[in-house]
């Protein structure tokens, strides 16, 4: 046993273990870094990966590294906090225990930020052919198709032929697929335009799915509008009103009975927390979230805490929980690492309050949306707005250099660089995993 992880298990402290290295994760255990506490970091990845950027990666304009950071460059420094690689296959709260692949691991206080996996609502051939965006492999799977449809569309007889490889359905007009929408849209008007001069770029078609009236439904209304004329603008159709009943792989039907042609079907139409087997007795139903007091503490279970897209809290105005989104679970994990600081000293625990800093969506180039409060901008002012608060919130200084280099870079020469087709996705060839991590948006 080296010298470093003798140290670790010799310490006299209670043993927290924290499941998922997402946005909630990371911040408990840079909070209890140097705190009474032995932390243990448990996630199936190595790396935090920071999901509002996910799509950017999927339509080629960052590489994926740039918006990765491994686990062990931040816990390095923390000498009471470890990690480990596996994957977490259930909870045993009575002998306090949790069962991974790798072994067992004994808990003090066990807290759960597992985040949240696409939710395709029970629709099992969705789940098979469509494309989701909720990991790195996923984003790189997205690039490689689009990429792959352009190459095959050169290869088609027809006219008909054509507009099937360069028809792409996005599915749920949230901020993900807002912003998913306008990245394709700009990748017809400088990449196929002026890459694939063969093909009449007019015949890629990018259409936006929502079965509410109006894109971004969370936002207000000015933002939601402004955003609606942004895509408009950018030649995205919107398809509002109209919920998708199946996809086969090459046609899709709507509960209207209408149907339309597509390789490529991306679905962004919501979010279902990820649960752990054996915490049962705490799950709300239909909700896919366990239900924590205000210190967020699951129901009756002690000792077991949960953070972010998992948790639901009833507080004040958010009778159905906070909103699946970083901010909330970043409070959350906040005023954990408050209360179990305050716990160690015998002092009772704060209870947590949700302060709403507002949204904010991009769509393109100059174009994004901003709320906050009272205040809502458009435009030029939201779209820098966006890129400076997404910067600063990337983990590490040689992520936010790379992203700031990628960002200029596509600026001055109007093109997404990233186009490199090195892992070719092969449909029907992959299975959707649950990834142990938290969410974008």
């Amino acid at each position: 046993m080296s010298k470093a992880r003798a140290e670790y298990e010799s310490l006299p402290y209670p043993k927290v273990v924290v499941v998922g290295g997402g946005f909630a994760g990371l911040q408990v255990i840079k909070g209890l870094s140097g705190a009474p506490y032995k932390v243990l970091l448990l996630d199936k990845q190595n790396h935090h990966c920071f999901q509002p950027l996910l799509y950017q990666v999927a339509t080629a304009s960052l590489s994926a590294d740039s918006i990765a950071h491994p686990f062990r460059t931040t816990i390095a420094p923390m000498a009471n906090v470890a990690f480990r690689m596996c994957t977490v296959q259930g909870v045993d709260p009575v002998g306090k225990v949790v069962h991974t692949d790798r072994g067992e691991v004994e808990y003090d206080i066990l807290v759960i930020a597992t985040g949240s996996t696409t939710n395709f609502f029970g629709n099992e051939r969705m789940e098979q052919e469509a494309m989701q965006l909720k990991s790195i492999s996923q984003a790189l799977d997205i690039r490689s198709d689009f990429l792959q449809d352009f190459e095959a569309a050169l290869y088609a007889q027809d006219e008909a032929g054509q507009r099937r490889c360069l028809n792409f359905i996005v599915v749920g007009a949230g901020p993900t697929g807002v912003e998913m929408a306008g990245s394709l849209a700009e990748i017809r008007r400088t990449v196929l335009k002026n890459e694939y001069r063969e093909l009449n770029s007019d015949r890629m078609q990018i259409w936006l799915v929502d079965s509410n009236d109006r894109v971004l439904k969370n936002f207000s209304e000015q933002s939601s509008a402004k955003a609606q004329r942004y895509l408009q603008d950018m030649g995205v159709h919107l398809k509002l009103g109209a919920r998708v009943a199946s996809y086969d792989g090459e046609v899709v039907t709507f509960t209207s009975g209408e149907v339309m042609e597509s390789h490529t079907v991306l679905w962004a139409a919501g979010v279902k927390g990820v649960l752990l087997p054996g915490l049962e007795a705490a799950e709300v139903p239909k909700a896919n979230r366990y239900g924590v007091d205000r210190s967020n503490q699951l129901n009756g279970i002690p000792d077991v805490f949960a953070l972010g897209d998992v948790a639901l809290m009833n507080e004040g105005a958010w009778e159905r929980g906070h909103p699946q989104v970083a901010p909330a679970a970043i409070q959350q994990a906040q005023l954990l690492v408050k209360n179990l600081q305050r716990r160690a000293n015998g002092r009772p625990m704060l209870p947590f309050t949700y302060k709403d800093k507002g949204s904010m969506a991009t769509i393109g180039r100059y174009k994004a949306v901003v709320d906050a409060g009272n205040i809502h901008v458009g435009g030029m002012i939201a779209w820098l707005g966006w890129m400076f608060v997404h910067l600063m919130a990337l983990v590490g200084y040689r992520n936010r250099l790379q992203v700031l280099a990628g960002w200029a870079w596509k600026y001055v020469s109007w093109k997404n660089t990233i186009r490199l087709i090195i892992r070719p996705y092969v449909r029907n060839a992959t299975v959707t995993e649950q990834e142990v991590s938290v969410p974008s948006h």
